[in-house]
């Protein structure tokens, strides 16, 4: 009910702005808001259609790892941390295992290969899910750690500030991964709050000092490097962690002697399927930021913001920022055309460079995975999601703010 109503905000508002400007004598903003409607219609379309190889990959290779029992002993073997934050999930279930893989994605900063996962882990949960058209605790869960968008090895973000000219494209390594951590806990917490789930387990304490543990074991690893060898280390790192994930699940169906090949032909079929059903979604939810965003109320809702965080006397420097941490939770494509825009207009490695580069890492693109995860399980009833998802937003664009000042304030 939450995202029915941003939805048609984001229209209302935008149309008002629109004739406003018309009225004032501005005859270019309302053609403008008509053209980003065909414009992100076909940008929605081209980039389900782009996912549809990418899909039918990871959905074959699931089927590999289902086949042949390996989903299976995974999610039996993590059984104590998962079963303790996803309790109506039963022991054993696959979905257990998709999820953890989509986060450990998510980790690395894999969008591409995350989302696929996610669309089979989403799959299985509806099939233990009572009311089908309703989201269950489990999916709320799985969504909140998914849009709070944990990250360890920040990839995307330094190749764009790589490309973008940076001196040291790696300087937000440590801030990046500081604050997608908060936004990561504060969602977690705000979750389990509504699911009534009790964090202070030794299984799940386990697991946050086994990530500790392994950020720590990273950041002697880099120590010393270059950032040319630092980059080429995170390259070489992600590539070996995926291929090697791939060959697992391969390896795994060659020893139970099933037929790997027909496996995967059998899974990958369903990633046209799931493409297409998400078609619609995306384009409801990219049409309507786009209007938002053309008719120019973005940048009046800054200005607002900015005025205000001035007149309490604070420093209003991180408003630059801004239009990536309110387009963030909308769209990730309009997200990092605003990062890249401030790349362009403050520089990369200015103080906006640098914060719209965390902020664009730390959380995830909360309404686009609400839309289209929802979607393709048919759930029209959201319940909190969109609470969780967006406490996760503000916690991390919060941390995100602070921590820019220490760092590069």
């Amino acid at each position: 009910m939450a995202l029915n109503y941003i939805w048609i905000a984001l229209f209302f508002i935008g149309f008002i702005v629109g004739v406003i400007k018309l009225i004032m004598g501005d005859f270019e903003t309302l053609p403008a808001m008509m053209d980003s409607t065909f414009e992100m219609s076909k940008n929605a379309f081209e980039m389900c259609l782009g996912l549809t190889g990418t899909l039918a990959l990871w959905m074959g290779i699931l089927k590999i790892g289902e086949d042949s029992g390996l989903i299976k002993r995974l999610a039996s073997f993590l059984s104590p941390v998962l079963t303790r934050l996803f309790p109506d999930i039963p022991k054993g279930h696959p979905a257990l295992g998709s999820i953890f893989m989509n986060i450990s994605a998510n980790m690395l900063g894999l969008d591409n290969a995350a989302t696929p996962i996610g669309l089979k882990a989403m799959n299985e949960l509806q099939s233990i899910n009572k009311e089908k058209d309703t989201a269950s605790n489990a999916m709320i869960m799985f969504l909140t750690l998914n849009t709070s968008g944990i990250t360890i090895i920040p990839i995307s973000i330094m190749a764009y500030r790589a490309q973008s000219g940076a001196a040291d494209p790696t300087d937000v390594f440590i801030p990046l991964l500081l604050t997608s951590l908060c936004s990561t806990v504060f969602g977690l917490i705000v979750c389990s709050i509504y699911q009534r789930i009790n964090l202070f387990n030794r299984y799940i304490l386990l697991m946050f000092g086994v990530i500790a543990a392994f950020v720590g074991l990273l950041f002697y690893a880099i120590h010393g490097m270059t950032q040319e060898e630092m980059q080429h280390f995170c390259r070489v790192l992600t590539s070996v962690m995926i291929l090697g994930a791939i060959m697992i699940f391969i390896f795994s169906g060659f020893l139970k002697k099933i037929n790997v090949y027909n496996s995967f032909i059998e899974g990958a079929k369903g990633g046209f399927g799931v493409a297409v059903t998400i078609i619609p979604y995306v384009v409801a939810i990219l049409v309507a930021v786009g209007i938002f965003r053309a008719s120019g109320g973005m940048q009046m809702l800054q200005e607002l913001v900015e005025s205000g965080v001035e007149k309490l006397g604070l420093n209003s420097d991180f408003v630059g920022a801004l239009p990536v941490a309110l387009m963030k939770p909308l769209s990730g494509p309009a997200a990092r055309g605003m990062m890249l825009e401030n790349f362009t207009h403050f520089g990369v490695d200015s103080f906006i460079g640098h914060l719209s580069s965390i902020i664009q890492g730390c959380t995830d693109t909360t309404f686009y995975i609400l839309a289209v995860y929802f979607g393709s399980v048919g759930i029209r009833k959201y319940r909190y999601s969109v609470a969780c998802g967006l406490s996760a937003d503000f916690a991390g664009v919060i941390a995100a703010v602070f921590i820019g000042y220490f760092f590069f304030g």
